[in-house]
């Protein structure tokens, strides 16, 4: 199974882990496009912005950690007895969390709606976790989080609140999922059921020969799966022209790691509407490990599937062409989400939810022959914890559109589009490679091998030039711990990077530079923006030394990244600032928030989000409150800007408030002693506040003791600048 080994260790200069903070985003793609990822049936709320008696955790990006591993970097941790309480935020009868346990150990968490405890619980265990793979370099122990779902039993409604109370062990929280799940479907007229060739809906008994014997009588047909829990001791094979369906992931599920094993498959398989949950606690190469390993054969499609604690989800060869994957969940798998592993033409993967994958969410390989005419679309992806969100390696006329992902760890871009071969015999890029709309949250990460970052979006020509025309258009990257644009000769060769656009990016807060040349070659950039640059607009400095010159050429249209970092013999580092940032700046714009409560969706995050009609609110009636940012670095700030909504419904107020600053987070003076501030929506319901000449500070807070028009803290925006 391909991996990011990086043989060949390269003699780059060292860079420092910053614990660059990670914020709680809602990322769109730019407006030519539909908003970037999948359409979901659930929506996710974190841990961190509700409201919790635990201690929050995070941000941070250090490989191994469990903060560096979490959704926005940030995660809530509660002993026993401590809980986690969301605000609901649309009707729901199922929630999924994702949490953490430590290593070798198990329990449960209570669950509590609207303060009432329910009687059924969710069980959490470190079994799924902790997967060490040795044998790749850089890489440590990692996996840690896990999901377990649960049906309520009850309906919930938007404004409600659920909540997960630790009992017997410590668990940290990441994030819950809200969701409508569908009472369970009818079977099919015509099909044949399981049940009627023997399976066990109890999941006591052995149901495998039931599904092969359903199978061979429902040939041009439909299986049916009807709810309930099915083991299966051993994979299927011989699967072709039938279409295996169930009741909903909710309802049916099938108890196995490997589900369909076959090397070849006359096709029209059509796999629907259930759950395949395995027990793959480790990552074993050798052992096919998959819900489908091998081919289901032309024209076949994947839909409407939960899959779960599998090695991979499906890792395809042979013939699998037009075959269409859609709609479906994969979670926790000790490997790939998905790899098309050549021989792909025609692939569509589509509206799926990846989260904590062990290698990369989707990928293709051309080893043997190349992928062709395929696409990944409109996925969301989330936290893989050891490679990208998207890697192409080789393969003719690809795309990469719409797709949302967001906390790439250690080893890995948000999308990689490379010539690492692995093995042979091995297919380059070739034709056009168009990445197209998508959207990059918080993506790149520190390589251990090279002791230097990896881009949110790398172009890799690791074992042989690029010669394909690599389009990369419509591009949103936000909060990228390093660089936004890599352009890297991996294995330390030189290898060319060239016939490379990029056009209409848009690039925020990235932690060191907007583009990162390593090797030679060219690229053209047109209508590229970027704000919130953390030390240059450009690294440009190709490896070895002497190997040749990347070219950027100036398209037209772009702002905020001319700038060049002047010496090759350092990496620079996020914030380090080179050179001053602009004194025009909004300092605190998109930067993480927090604070010490909020009122239902009016969360910290809002108070930064450059949205005046958006706010933070307190909890209420529990003065004094505070509100928190980390800007990122170490600043001079000489004015604050606060402000509330400026429509008329906001009626005149006063809020009696002190500033408070840090500089590692932890330790807390006063920069501006408590004093009433008047918000007067005939002046925009804005006030400046001045800080005295020699502040500095990294972390701003805002602390609150009243507030004469709402018994709460409110803010819509706060401001930071250097002058």
């Amino acid at each position: 199974m391909p991996y990011h080994t990086r043989s060949s260790v390269r003699s780059m200069p060292s860079a420092v882990v910053v614990a660059l903070a990670a914020g709680l985003l809602t990322a769109t793609a730019p407006t030519a496009h539909a908003a970037a990822g999948a359409t979901l049936p659930f929506i996710s709320v974190e841990a961190e912005s509700a409201t919790t008696t635990g201690t929050k955790i995070g941000p941070d990006h250090t490989q191994g950690t469990l903060a560096s591993e979490a959704s926005g970097r940030r995660a809530v941790r509660l002993a026993a007895g401590q809980r986690v309480e969301f605000t609901v935020p649309r009707a729901a009868n199922a929630v999924n969390v994702a949490y953490s346990v430590p290593d070798g150990q198990s329990g449960t968490l209570d669950v509590y709606v609207n303060g009432r405890r329910i009687a059924k619980t969710l069980a959490v265990t470190s079994k799924y976790s902790y997967v060490d793979t040795g044998w790749i370099p850089g890489a440590r122990t990692h996996h840690f989080y896990d999901n377990a779902r649960l049906l309520l039993g009850e309906n919930v409604q938007a404004g409600d609140k659920v909540a997960v109370q630790a009992t017997d062990v410590q668990v940290t929280v990441d994030v819950a999922d809200f969701e409508q799940a569908a009472g369970p479907a009818s079977q099919p007229a015509g099909s044949v059921s399981v049940t009627s060739k023997g399976a066990d809906p109890s999941g006591q008994g052995d149901s495998t020969q039931a599904f092969r014997d359903a199978i061979a009588a429902a040939q041009g047909g439909v299986v049916w799966i009807p709810p309930g829990e099915y083991r299966l001791t051993s994979s299927l094979n011989g699967v072709q022209n039938v279409t295996l369906q169930g009741a909903g992931h909710w309802h049916s599920v099938v108890r196995t790691s490997r589900f369909i094993d076959q090397s070849s498959s006359s096709g029209n398989v059509h796999i629907k509407d259930f759950a395949v949950i395995g027990e793959v606690t480790e990552r074993v190469d050798a052992n096919p490990d998959n819900f489908v390993n091998g081919s289901l054969g032309p024209n076949s499609s994947v839909s409407g599937m939960w899959l779960q604690h599998l090695k991979v989800g499906l890792w395809l060869m042979g013939n699998n062409d037009n075959l269409v994957v859609e709609n479906s969940r994969f979670l926790d798998m000790t490997a790939d989400g998905l790899n098309l592993n050549g021989n792909a033409r025609g692939v569509r993967v589509r509206h799926n939810f990846l989260r904590n994958q062990g290698d990369d969410a989707l990928a293709m390989w051309s080893l043997y022959a190349p992928d062709t005419n395929s696409s990944f679309e409109n996925n969301t992806i989330t936290q893989p914890n050891l490679a990208n969100g998207i890697a192409i390696y080789g393969g003719t006329d690809i795309t990469v559109k719409d797709n949302l992902i967001s906390d790439t760890n250690a080893l890995g871009s948000g999308i990689a589009i490379s010539n690492q071969k692995f093995l042979d015999p091995f297919h380059p890029l070739a034709g056009t490679i168009t990445v197209d709309g998508n959207t990059l949250v918080r993506t790149g990460a520190m390589n251990p091998n090279w002791n230097h970052p990896m881009g949110a979006l790398r172009v890799d020509s690791y074992d042989s030039a690029i010669e394909a025309n690599v389009r990369i258009t419509d591009t949103t990257i936000t909060d990228s711990p390093y660089s936004a644009f890599e352009f890297v000769s991996g294995s330390g060769r030189g290898y060319a990077a060239k016939n490379i656009t990029v056009e209409g990016a848009t690039v925020r807060n990235t932690g060191t530079v907007v583009v990162q040349a390593e090797t030679q070659g060219a690229a053209t950039f047109r209508d590229v923006t970027a704000t919130g640059v953390g030390a240059a607009g450009i690294y440009n400095c190709p490896y070895p030394a002497g190997s040749g010159t990347f070219t950027l050429t100036d398209g037209g249209g772009n702002s905020g990244w001319s700038s060049t970092w002047s010496d090759c013999s350092t990496w620079p580092q996020p914030g380090q600032g080179n050179p001053d940032p602009d004194p025009a700046r909004n300092l605190a714009k998109g930067r993480p928030a927090t604070a010490t409560g909020s009122q239902d969706v009016y969360t910290p995050g809002k108070a930064v989000d450059g949205d005046a009609g958006s706010y933070w609110e307190s909890a209420n009636n529990a003065f004094p409150q505070s509100w928190t940012v980390d800007l990122g670095s170490t600043e001079a700030v000489r004015r604050l800007v606060l402000k509330l909504p400026p429509q008329s419904v906001w009626q005149a107020r006063t809020q009696t408030l002190s500033v408070q600053g840090s500089t590692d987070g932890s330790t807390y003076s006063t920069v501006v002693p408590a004093r009433d501030y008047r918000f007067d929506p005939a002046t925009g319901n804005t006030v400046t506040v001045p800080l005295p000449s020699g502040t500095s500070l990294r972390h701003l807070r805002l602390h609150v003791t009243g507030n004469t028009g709402w018994s709460a803290a409110q803010f819509s925006e706060v401001e930071a600048y250097l002058s």
